[in-house]
């Protein structure tokens, strides 16, 4: 056991001093490594920093710690050169936001931890208590905001408050935010790494992750109980900053701190509280039948946004449920998994941003990350496979076709944009997630080999958007004013407006779908009350269109699909009853969804069964399909008749190779 260090003293303010910051560059690295995960690239972006006492700022020890820079661009020679956020002045090498955050160093230090505990490289632990003791410095540790953290500091040690653009809070430790909740995470994983192999620097994480947790006791917790209203919906008053995707990660720290000090009520208290307001969340939306399919919303502050980044509130849930000894969130778990997974890889995978079509189409590492953690942490036969199918997007099964990490370099790239094009810069954040997905990988051979195999992406059938401009209508195209566009995004950035008697003709394509017509509810009473009625081949729905008080959302009336249940033909009629009616899209899914992944002898067909009861679907005779359950489980595998007709569980999905 090492002897512990001195706290660096509060003093007076003084700067802290870090090599030089201007713009550095590194050759890539060659040598690759037999596991998928190679660090080498995160290691290029940590900068060694010295640092001197500033008041109410302090760290464990007086060596210089370890901090990554925020980004890296790619050299047309293929290195990397360190960047800061923001603007740089060179005059006084500062950066409008800065160099170093605690968003990333807080999650550099979760990699180095996982690194550490599932390999035992002592490199990787002397990484790991180096980045930690330089995330300790972020946090304010006296006065009124004592527990927070700031989240920008420039290449000379010096915290940014205040950046430009204006984070919030604004000044960045004045209150809850996600850079506390990741603070807490790696607090959370630090303790529990070190608290055999050395007891003081544990001692030091507990005390620090125990004054963070002060601040969310005033700060957040203090609403315990209550609820606030969303367009409606009673939601929990108690998440950080009214984000499930925040508390999420919070949960996994203070799940791993009270799995290895179950006695420290403070924490304890924390972590089931948090995981109490995830799951009161993720019951709004328990219905896998309609969008989201079953996801917990990241945010309770929007019925009609869902992005996969920041959406570990499964592998949180799990954790908290192994930590607390329970089994409380089991069902959220599954739904939020391999309910709404087969749906999402049928779609095209995880896109920044369905709100509530999919609008945002870019494809980031810390999305698929965040659902990869997801699935293995539902711990199921389907959720392993639905893991290796995701992860799969690393390794070329990306609109893109190419593989986004390189097991040689440890580069993951910054993201893959619509039409299939690749950010080949790599930074800290891309960086850190590809990290965290391949350590998962490598933790599950298995998920790991299949995952490499499906490295390619073939045709798709799954859920589509038509637009409401492209109809045939007596109606009117409208431009969204932007600010009715805080908490939900018009997908094709235009909308259709039917007063009374007006009508729509849309072409949804031939044969049976599953069809949800997206509509702007506004609040109820504050305008006439908006009566659709939609005709098809199959008959008629009538839609009533309005939503509750507007609560803590950004705008009133929230732009919620409403199903039409199975619409057959290809032509489906909107005619507005009453009111005004303002209709963004229809989401249109197959009755059975497929996506290809891989390719030759290794390709995989992933079918999915759209409809709440057992259907057949076509396949190649002679394959084998293997089945699951909606809930994960396993329906057993079967070879594929001479027929071709595989027999679906309902909601369920098959993987036929």
């Amino acid at each position: 056991m090492r002897p512990a260090r001195p706290l660096i003293a509060v003093a007076a303010a003084a700067a802290l001093v870090v090599a030089p910051a201007l713009p550095v560059t590194a050759a890539p690295a060659t040598a690759a490594a037999a596991p998928l995960t190679d660090t080498a690239h995160l290691d290029f972006l940590l900068d060694r920093v010295t640092l001197h006492p500033v008041t109410g700022h302090s760290t464990y020890g007086a060596d210089p710690v370890s901090l990554p820079w925020t980004y890296a661009d790619r050299n047309d020679d293929g290195s990397f050169r360190r960047i800061g956020g923001g603007t740089l002045d060179p005059a006084t090498n500062t950066w409008t936001q800065g160099a170093f955050n605690s968003d990333d160093v807080s999650r550099a230090a979760v990699v180095y931890l996982r690194q550490w505990r599932q390999t035992g490289d002592a490199a990787a632990r002397q990484k790991a208590e180096a980045v930690l003791r330089g995330l300790a410095y972020f946090q304010t540790t006296s006065g009124a905001d004592a527990g927070n953290v700031v989240l920008w500091m420039q290449p000379d040690g010096s915290l940014n408050r205040s950046a430009e653009p204006v984070e919030l809070p604004d000044p960045s430790d004045s209150g809850p935010s996600y850079w506390l909740a990741r603070t807490v995470w790696a607090y959370g994983e630090g303790y529990a790494a070190f608290v055999r192999a050395d007891p003081a620097f544990a001692a030091f994480l507990r005390d620090r992750l125990r004054l963070a947790v002060r601040a969310l006791d005033r700060e957040v917790l203090d609403r315990y109980g209550d609820t606030v209203q969303a367009d409606g919906v009673r939601v929990p008053a108690w998440l950080i900053v009214d984000e499930a995707g925040a508390t999420a990660e919070a949960v996994l720290g203070l799940a791993a701190y009270t799995a290895a000090a179950p006695a420290d009520r403070g924490p304890d208290r924390a972590l089931a509280r948090f995981a109490d307001g995830i799951r009161r969340l993720a019951a709004t939306t328990s219905d896998t039948g309609r969008w989201p399919y079953g996801a917990i919303l990241p945010s309770a502050a929007s019925r009609t946004s869902w992005h996969p980044w920041a959406s570990q509130m499964s592998a949180a849930l799990a954790a908290a449920d192994h930590a607390l000894g329970t089994r409380a969130s089991r069902a959220a778990v599954l739904r939020d998994t391999t309910g709404v997974q087969p749906d999402l890889l049928a779609a095209g995978g995880p896109d920044n941003l369905w709100g509530p079509a999919p609008t945002d189409r870019t494809q980031i590492a810390y999305g698929v990350d965040s659902r990869v953690q997801d699935l293995l942490a539902a711990r199921t036969a389907g959720g392993d496979a639905l893991a290796a199918v995701q992860a799969a997007w690393y390794f070329g099964a990306n609109r893109s076709g190419k593989a986004v990490y390189d097991p040689a370099t440890g580069v993951t790239t910054d993201g893959v944009q619509p039409d299939g094009s690749v950010n080949r810069n790599g930074g800290a954040e891309s960086t850190i997630h590809g990290l965290l997905t391949m350590l998962a990988l490598d933790a599950h051979p298995a998920v790991a080999r299949q995952a490499q195999r499906l490295g390619a992406l073939g045709e798709r059938d799954g859920l589509r958007v038509v637009e409401a401009e492209t109809a045939s209508t007596t109606g009117t195209v409208f431009t969204p004013d932007p600010a009715s566009s805080a908490e939900r995004a018009w997908s094709g950035g235009k909308g259709l407006t039917l007063r009374k008697g007006q009508r729509a003709t849309l072409s949804i394509g031939a044969g049976g779908h599953v069809v949800e017509a997206v509509v702007l509810a506004p609040r109820k009473g504050s305008t006439a009350t908006p009566t659709s009625r939609w005709t098809s081949a199959g008959g008629a729905v009538r839609l009533t269109s309005t939503v509750g008080a507007q609560g803590i959302t950004a705008q009133p009336g929230a732009l919620l699909p409403q199903p039409l249940g199975v619409v057959k033909g290809d032509r489906l009629t909107v005619t507005a009853l009453s009111g005004t009616v303002r209709i963004d899209a229809v989401l249109v899914r197959p009755l059975v969804q497929t996506a290809v992944f891989g390719t030759g002898s290794s390709a995989t067909r992933l079918v999915v069964n759209t409809l709440g009861r057992e259907q057949t679907a076509r396949s190649t005779p002679g394959a084998t399909a293997q089945r699951f359950h909606a809930d994960g489980r396993s329906a057993g595998a079967v070879r594929v008749p001479a027929s071709g007709k595989v027999l679906l569980p309902a909601g369920g999905f098959a993987l036929v190779r």
